[in-house]
């Protein structure tokens, strides 16, 4: 019998996968799931001088829209917003950078992570 498996355990598994990935990388995970009103930030971490605000778009393959192309204007919007809100909460002498990790999987296996640094920023907002 065929378990379906939630969009929140979906997303956990992303967020895992790639919560491991930026620690072998030397990154320190800070935060998951920062939640404000309008907004969410997946991950929040330090790696040297930079302050890592990363969106997590886990799907599986031959999904019909890209992690990244999921990340749109207003969703950057949403995530800039949410990592302002944070950093007023949170002080930190770190350069934000924002980064895209898009993690293809097939039943409770992750296959591969394309991680996109500097995938976007808050100019212009």
């Amino acid at each position: 019998m065929s378990e379906k498996v939630s969009k929140r355990q979906t997303g956990n598994l992303g967020e895992d996968a790639v919560c491991a990935y930026l620690e072998r990388q030397g990154a320190k995970i800070l935060c998951r799931n920062y939640t404000i009103r309008g907004g969410e930030i997946d991950i929040i971490a330090q790696q040297g001088d930079f302050l890592l605000i990363v969106e997590v778009k886990t799907r599986r393959p031959g999904a019909m829209q890209s992690g990244a192309a999921a990340v749109d204007r207003k969703k950057q919007q949403h995530i800039i917003r949410t990592a302002e809100q944070y950093l007023l909460t949170h002080p930190v002498d770190l350069q934000p950078r924002f980064d895209v990790a898009e993690v293809e999987y097939s039943g409770a296996f992750v296959r591969h992570i394309e991680y996109m640094e500097h995938a976007f920023d808050a100019t212009g907002y």
